[in-house]
């Protein structure tokens, strides 16, 4: 529940805010969680939405209107919204069931004047909300001051912190070869130069990473790529050390971050390709007011940056084994410590995170840890704090999703548990059981070339359908080497809503996740999530390319939830080949009551 002082906080601040709409004589404004880069993640310094309304998660829009407001998200929020923010304050609204433009073609003021962010919103949203409102002859209208930065007094500055070099060694390839690569990419489509606005597209492209945004390791940058081979870097200039100037080289020329704006006005008459995915609507406009052409396209980064390198996925399976051994020795903790009740959500998350940096190798979690207890585990994107913090309680369902930022790989799995000392519920082993057959029936699937994470989607959910079960969410999701954990143009999930990513091709070494789940509001949620890399299938008389998946995640999952009687004599021999592996992988990295607990943990079903 809110506090009352958190109540009053945020309701001061929409008073705020809906004062600074009328001195400038707008009638709402639309407030995303977005930057300039159209980030997941962003830095302190954007957290706009969650400044103004107390919501916590990665994904959402609020809408403020004079007299209303509302705040929509996704199936992955819907018990954190509610949560989180006061809805005395704001209406409760479900995307896709609707969208921020349908609510306003029905909800603006006639002849009104909503106003938005060009630096945080597509093009596509901008022109498909400036359709919607028409119906109430209302304009959308591009502010040249954000209100909330208007009234944000104690806003945190962007980060400050040096970029850093990303040496060939982890990379693969080297930043002349990549920036080669989009060299002839422009070139055989008759263009100038792209915009890569995308951070993690421009760490890739340049070899470079940074702490600009918590758990992903990018510096906020623009930059301009030529036909000719060379580019345009927009820093800030404190962030870049000698160290990345040499790096750079001379084909890289580096400029002030607030330089990029004039920089895009200077490209008139040119052909210049931008991502409308990965590009703000700003600049779309500014290139229009150039006289620039443009050409809508996906970033031509974004295919070869999901398709790991040789170099890339060895470090990857490197990470993964590190990352393995150190859930190994949580797990084991914590069916040690958990079933004393003296164990919360906030310490749990804090001992796996220790159990990492033991490795001396962890540069950042990927995402803020998800410890979820009982009931909490109920909501997929649950994020813990103070106020949420849950003792993990005997006897109950235990969900830990997590990751961990490494210089070879970028980590995410996700393990549910059984804190005994009683056996669990049948109906908890019963679903548990459901979301194991279906992972391994991803994990073991087989297809053509061609074929794209929707066709794929089913596979994982169809021991939950045939019981009338489903889950609110994408079953994977691409993964980054070093970068975004969270990574496109790859996708499982249904392709209901025209979500990115569903229907690209899965392609030869693309990583993705294979989560599926099932919540029951209220009680508990379960997850069981690995990594997977797409690798080509040698079959005897195939007829043309098939596919499927390496694993890449090893760590023990939880026997005590399974319920044998479920499983098919495959989906056995799938569980006793694959915590085979765990234990020759990670055997060597433990000891003592480590190697113990491992090896019970191993033996076959």
């Amino acid at each position: 529940m809110l506090m009352k002082v958190e109540q009053q906080g945020h309701e001061a601040r929409l008073e705020a805010l809906r004062k600074e709409l009328a001195r400038q004589q707008l009638d709402g404004f639309v407030i995303p969680i977005s930057d300039e880069h159209m980030s997941e993640y962003v830095g302190a310094y954007a957290q706009r939405l969650g400044w103004l309304t107390g919501f916590g998660g990665s994904a959402g829009t609020a809408v403020v209107l004079k007299d209303k407001a509302a705040i929509f998200v996704d199936g992955r929020y819907t018990l954190q919204v509610r949560e989180q923010v006061d809805g005395r304050l704001y209406e409760y609204q479900s995307v896709p069931q609707t969208s921020v433009a349908a609510w306003l073609g029905e909800n603006a003021p006639e002849g009104g004047r909503i106003g938005y962010d060009a630096w945080l919103h597509g093009k596509g949203w901008a022109d498909s909300a400036a359709a919607a409102l028409k119906a109430r002859k209302a304009a959308l209208v591009a502010v040249q001051q954000n209100p909330i930065d208007a009234i944000w007094q104690d806003r945190p500055a962007p980060s400050a912190a040096p970029a850093l070099v990303h040496a060939d060694e982890y990379a693969g390839a080297s930043a002349h070869e990549k920036r080669a690569e989009v060299a002839a990419w422009l070139t055989a489509r008759g263009l100038d130069a792209a915009v890569i606005s995308a951070l993690d597209s421009v760490a890739w492209l340049l070899n470079m990473r940074g702490s600009d945004v918590d758990c992903t390791p990018v510096a906020l940058s623009f930059v301009l790529a030529h036909a000719d081979g060379t580019a345009d870097l927009f820093i800030a200039p404190e962030k870049v050390t000698p160290e990345l100037a040499q790096h750079l080289g001379n084909a890289v020329r580096v400029q002030d971050r607030a330089a990029f704006t004039p920089a895009l006005a200077a490209l008139a008459g040119k052909k210049v390709a931008v991502d409308p995915e990965r590009a703000v609507a700003a600049i779309y406009q500014q290139l229009a007011a150039a006289g620039a052409e443009t050409v809508s396209v996906t970033d031509p980064t974004v295919l070869p940056k999901a398709r790991k390198n040789p170099v890339e996925q060895a470090g990857h399976r490197a990470a993964q084994a590190r990352d393995g051994a150190a859930i190994t020795r949580f797990l084991h903790w914590l069916s040690n410590a958990a079933p004393q009740g003296t164990e919360t959500e906030l310490s749990a998350a804090a001992a796996l995170r220790a159990e990492r940096e033991k490795t001396g190798l962890l540069r950042d979690l990927s995402f803020d840890t998800i410890s979820a207890a009982g009931p909490n585990g109920a909501s997929p994107h649950y994020k813990v704090d103070e106020h949420t913090n849950r003792q993990i309680e005997p006897n109950s369902v235990y969900l830990v999703d997590s990751g961990g930022q490494y210089l070879d790989g970028t980590t995410d799995i996700t393990r549910t548990v059984w804190i005994g000392p009683d056996a669990p519920p049948a109906e908890v082993k019963d679903r548990f059981t459901r979301v194991l057959k279906g992972h391994i029936a991803l994990d073991q699937a087989v297809f053509p070339e061609g074929t794209n994470g929707s066709q794929l989607d089913s596979f994982a959910r169809q021991f939950l359908w045939s019981v009338g079960l489903d889950y609110a969410h994408g079953t994977g999701h691409g993964v980054g080497s070093f970068l975004a954990v969270h990574e496109g143009p790859q996708r499982i999930a249904k392709a209901a809503g025209g979500q990115a990513g569903t229907g690209q091709a899965l392609l030869p070494g693309m990583i993705l996740s294979n989560e599926p789940g099932y919540y029951k509001a209220g009680e508990y949620g379960i997850r069981i999530e690995n990594l997977v890399l797409v690798e080509e299938r040698q079959i005897p008389g195939a007829e043309g390319m098939f596919m499927g998946f390496e694993t890449l995640t090893f760590a023990p999952i939880d026997r005590t939830l399974v319920e044998p009687a479920l499983l098919l004599e495959h989906e056995r021999a799938w569980w006793n080949t694959y915590h085979a592996k765990v234990e020759a992988l990670l055997a060597p990295q433990l000891s003592g009551a480590d190697l113990a607990w491992l090896e019970a943990a191993c033996a076959p079903l």
